[in-house]
Protein backbone atom coordinates (compact mmCIF):
# COMPACT_ATOMS: atom_id res chain seq x y z
CA UNK A 1 0.00 0.00 0.00
CA UNK A 2 1.53 3.12 -1.05
CA UNK A 3 1.98 5.74 2.02
CA UNK A 4 -1.07 8.32 2.32
CA UNK A 5 -3.34 5.98 1.83
CA UNK A 6 -5.73 4.45 4.03
CA UNK A 7 -6.83 0.96 3.98
CA UNK A 8 -10.29 -0.42 4.56
CA UNK A 9 -9.51 -3.80 6.12
CA UNK A 10 -10.13 -3.84 9.64
CA UNK A 11 -6.42 -5.13 11.24
CA UNK A 12 -5.76 -8.86 11.86
CA UNK A 13 -7.23 -9.66 15.26
CA UNK A 14 -3.96 -10.61 17.51
CA UNK A 15 -2.77 -14.03 17.11
CA UNK A 16 -3.34 -14.86 21.44
CA UNK A 17 -6.93 -15.61 22.44
CA UNK A 18 -7.07 -15.26 26.02
CA UNK A 19 -9.76 -16.72 28.65
CA UNK A 20 -9.93 -14.56 32.01
CA UNK A 21 -11.11 -16.44 34.86
CA UNK A 22 -11.83 -16.00 38.78
CA UNK A 23 -12.59 -19.11 40.38
CA UNK A 24 -11.40 -18.45 43.69
CA UNK A 25 -9.77 -17.37 46.70
CA UNK A 26 -6.44 -18.61 46.27
CA UNK A 27 -5.84 -17.29 42.52
CA UNK A 28 -6.87 -13.81 41.49
CA UNK A 29 -7.14 -14.00 38.29
CA UNK A 30 -5.78 -16.21 35.98
CA UNK A 31 -5.20 -15.74 31.99
CA UNK A 32 -4.33 -18.98 29.58
CA UNK A 33 -3.32 -18.75 25.91
CA UNK A 34 -5.59 -20.63 23.46
CA UNK A 35 -4.93 -20.08 20.20
CA UNK A 36 -0.78 -21.08 21.07
CA UNK A 37 -0.95 -23.18 24.05
CA UNK A 38 0.78 -25.73 21.92
CA UNK A 39 3.79 -22.87 21.95
CA UNK A 40 3.52 -22.61 25.25
CA UNK A 41 3.13 -25.49 27.71
CA UNK A 42 5.06 -28.72 27.81
CA UNK A 43 5.14 -31.07 25.80
CA UNK A 44 3.46 -33.83 27.81
CA UNK A 45 0.89 -31.11 28.58
CA UNK A 46 0.10 -30.83 24.82
CA UNK A 47 -0.39 -34.58 24.24
CA UNK A 48 -2.48 -35.10 26.75
CA UNK A 49 -4.43 -32.02 25.88
CA UNK A 50 -4.41 -33.44 21.86
CA UNK A 51 -5.45 -37.53 23.44
CA UNK A 52 -8.50 -35.49 25.62
CA UNK A 53 -9.62 -33.28 22.70
CA UNK A 54 -9.72 -36.55 20.49
CA UNK A 55 -12.12 -38.14 23.62
CA UNK A 56 -14.32 -34.80 23.39
CA UNK A 57 -13.21 -33.28 26.05
CA UNK A 58 -13.09 -29.75 26.11
CA UNK A 59 -10.35 -27.20 25.38
CA UNK A 60 -11.02 -24.39 27.12
CA UNK A 61 -12.21 -26.64 30.44
CA UNK A 62 -8.66 -28.15 30.21
CA UNK A 63 -6.79 -25.00 30.05
CA UNK A 64 -8.98 -23.49 33.21
CA UNK A 65 -8.13 -26.38 35.05
CA UNK A 66 -4.36 -25.93 34.06
CA UNK A 67 -4.92 -21.88 35.03
CA UNK A 68 -6.16 -23.13 38.66
CA UNK A 69 -3.79 -25.99 39.18
CA UNK A 70 -0.86 -26.90 37.18
CA UNK A 71 0.20 -28.86 34.36
CA UNK A 72 1.65 -31.54 35.91
CA UNK A 73 -1.82 -31.94 38.12
CA UNK A 74 -3.44 -31.75 34.58
CA UNK A 75 -1.83 -34.78 33.17
CA UNK A 76 -2.21 -36.69 36.57
CA UNK A 77 -5.13 -36.16 37.62
CA UNK A 78 -7.56 -34.15 35.27
CA UNK A 79 -9.58 -37.16 33.94
CA UNK A 80 -10.08 -38.19 37.52
CA UNK A 81 -11.19 -34.75 38.16
CA UNK A 82 -13.93 -34.63 35.38
CA UNK A 83 -14.97 -38.41 36.60
CA UNK A 84 -15.78 -37.53 39.71
CA UNK A 85 -16.99 -33.93 38.94
CA UNK A 86 -19.51 -35.20 36.53
CA UNK A 87 -20.48 -37.92 39.30
CA UNK A 88 -21.16 -36.17 42.14
CA UNK A 89 -20.88 -32.33 41.17
CA UNK A 90 -17.60 -30.23 40.98
CA UNK A 91 -18.77 -27.88 43.76
CA UNK A 92 -18.29 -31.53 45.87
CA UNK A 93 -14.88 -32.06 44.26
CA UNK A 94 -13.58 -28.50 44.33
CA UNK A 95 -14.61 -28.25 47.83
CA UNK A 96 -12.28 -31.42 48.92
CA UNK A 97 -9.54 -29.91 46.89
CA UNK A 98 -9.98 -26.68 48.85
CA UNK A 99 -10.29 -28.41 51.85
CA UNK A 100 -7.16 -30.87 51.60
CA UNK A 101 -4.77 -28.09 49.73
CA UNK A 102 -3.96 -31.00 47.52
CA UNK A 103 -5.55 -32.16 44.52
CA UNK A 104 -4.46 -36.22 44.44
CA UNK A 105 -7.32 -36.71 47.14
CA UNK A 106 -9.93 -36.58 44.45
CA UNK A 107 -9.09 -40.55 43.31
CA UNK A 108 -12.11 -42.24 44.23
CA UNK A 109 -13.68 -39.46 46.04
CA UNK A 110 -17.16 -40.37 44.51
CA UNK A 111 -17.33 -43.62 45.74
CA UNK A 112 -15.94 -41.54 49.25
CA UNK A 113 -18.79 -38.96 48.69
CA UNK A 114 -21.38 -39.31 51.60
CA UNK A 115 -23.79 -36.47 50.14
CA UNK A 116 -24.30 -32.52 50.80
CA UNK A 117 -26.13 -31.38 53.75
CA UNK A 118 -26.34 -28.11 56.07
CA UNK A 119 -23.81 -29.04 58.67
CA UNK A 120 -21.80 -31.51 59.81
CA UNK A 121 -24.51 -32.11 62.84
CA UNK A 122 -26.71 -32.87 60.21
CA UNK A 123 -24.92 -35.20 58.97
CA UNK A 124 -24.39 -36.83 62.20
CA UNK A 125 -27.77 -37.17 63.13
CA UNK A 126 -28.36 -38.82 59.64
CA UNK A 127 -25.66 -40.91 59.71
CA UNK A 128 -26.55 -42.44 63.76
CA UNK A 129 -30.24 -43.07 61.89
CA UNK A 130 -28.48 -44.87 59.28
CA UNK A 131 -26.48 -46.98 61.15
CA UNK A 132 -30.05 -48.19 62.86
CA UNK A 133 -30.19 -46.94 66.61
CA UNK A 134 -33.74 -46.11 67.27
CA UNK A 135 -33.30 -42.68 69.50
CA UNK A 136 -36.47 -42.30 71.52
CA UNK A 137 -37.72 -38.47 70.64
CA UNK A 138 -37.30 -37.95 74.78
CA UNK A 139 -33.86 -37.90 74.27
CA UNK A 140 -32.15 -35.31 72.90
CA UNK A 141 -28.87 -35.46 71.14
CA UNK A 142 -25.81 -33.09 70.75
CA UNK A 143 -25.31 -33.81 66.93
CA UNK A 144 -22.51 -30.96 66.53
CA UNK A 145 -20.60 -33.04 69.55
CA UNK A 146 -21.24 -36.20 67.86
CA UNK A 147 -19.37 -34.91 65.05
CA UNK A 148 -16.76 -32.96 67.32
CA UNK A 149 -15.85 -36.17 69.40
CA UNK A 150 -16.27 -39.17 67.13
CA UNK A 151 -17.53 -38.79 63.49
CA UNK A 152 -14.68 -35.74 62.22
CA UNK A 153 -11.74 -38.57 62.62
CA UNK A 154 -13.39 -40.84 59.95
CA UNK A 155 -15.22 -38.19 57.57
CA UNK A 156 -13.80 -34.46 56.13
CA UNK A 157 -16.08 -32.12 56.20
CA UNK A 158 -16.32 -29.43 53.28
CA UNK A 159 -17.94 -26.38 52.58
CA UNK A 160 -18.49 -25.51 48.86
CA UNK A 161 -19.56 -22.15 49.64
CA UNK A 162 -23.09 -21.44 49.20
CA UNK A 163 -26.14 -21.42 50.96
CA UNK A 164 -27.95 -24.04 50.38
CA UNK A 165 -26.64 -27.14 52.30
CA UNK A 166 -22.64 -26.17 51.41
CA UNK A 167 -21.55 -29.17 53.40
CA UNK A 168 -20.26 -32.25 51.36
CA UNK A 169 -18.85 -35.04 53.40
CA UNK A 170 -16.37 -37.46 52.65
CA UNK A 171 -15.59 -40.76 53.82
CA UNK A 172 -11.52 -41.06 55.03
CA UNK A 173 -11.50 -44.59 54.79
Amino acid sequence: MPVGELSTKSPTPPKILYIKRVKNKRHQMTVTLTANYKEVLNTVTVEKIDELLDENYELSDMLEFIDEYNENDFVNYYEEYVRCGEAIGYEAVDALISELGCISYIEDCDERYQGCYDDEAEFAEQFISDMGYDIPAAIVVDWEATWDTNLRYDFTACSDGTSYRPMHIFRDH
